[in-house]
C-alpha cells in the first residue's frame, strides 16, 4: 500500500504544481504571467494579475506539498480548493473531458481527498515526522474546506459575461 500511495502522490502532486508553473512561467508549455492572467480574465474572473499569482503558487504549494506527503490535509485541502475553482470554469460543458468539461478537475479533487482520508503512507515526511495517521478532527474539516474554498472563490472573484445591450427601438404611433 505504501508503493501505491507514494505513486499516487507523484503523479498527482507533480501534475497539479506543473499545472501551477504553466500559470505564472513559459515552462511546461505556459503562456507566462501575462498568459496566466489573461486565461483568468477569458474565464470571467477579477483580479487580473493578484489571481494568477495566487492560483499558480496555491498549485504549485499544494503540488510539491503532496508529492512529499508533507502536511497532507492542508495540502489536499489546497488542491481541492483550486481544482474546485477550475471544475467551476468547466462546468457548463459538461462531465467529459472530451467537450472541456470538468471531468479532470473532479478527479484531482477526488484523488486529493482520499490521499487527505488515507494518509501519504510510510514512504512520505509526514510518515517521516510520525505525524501519520493523521486525525479525522483534522481531515474532515479539510475535505470540506477544500472544495468550499474554491466555491466561495468563484463567488467572489468572478463575475458573470456580460449580456450584450439591446437595442431600443421607438415605436411608432399607429
Amino acid at each position: 500500500m505504501n508503493t501505491g500511495l507514494l505513486v499516487l502522490r507523484l503523479v498527482v502532486g507533480l501534475l497539479i504544481a506543473g499545472h501551477g508553473v504553466q500559470k505564472v512561467s513559459f515552462r511546461l508549455g505556459g503562456n507566462g504571467l501575462a498568459g496566466g492572467t489573461e486565461e483568468f480574465r477569458h474565464d470571467g474572473f477579477r483580479g487580473g494579475r493578484l489571481t494568477a499569482v495566487v492560483a499558480g503558487a496555491s498549485q504549485i504549494g499544494a503540488g510539491l506539498f503532496l508529492t512529499a506527503g508533507l502536511l497532507t490535509p492542508l495540502a489536499a485541502m489546497a488542491a481541492m480548493g483550486v481544482m474546485t475553482v477550475a471544475g467551476t470554469v468547466k462546468w457548463h460543458k459538461g462531465l467529459w473531458v472530451q467537450n472541456d468539461g470538468y471531468e479532470y478537475p473532479l478527479v484531482l479533487v477526488v484523488v486529493s481527498a482520499a490521499l487527505a482520508l488515507t494518509g501519504p503512507g510510510r514512504w512520505s515526511l509526514d510518515g517521516a515526522l510520525g505525524v501519520t495517521p493523521w486525525p479525522l478532527w483534522v481531515v474532515l474539516p479539510a475535505i470540506v474546506l477544500g472544495p468550499a474554498s474554491g466555491l466561495l472563490t468563484r463567488l467572489v472573484l468572478h463575475r458573470p459575461p456580460a449580456v450584450p445591450e439591446r437595442k431600443q427601438y421607438a415605436q411608432t404611433a399607429e
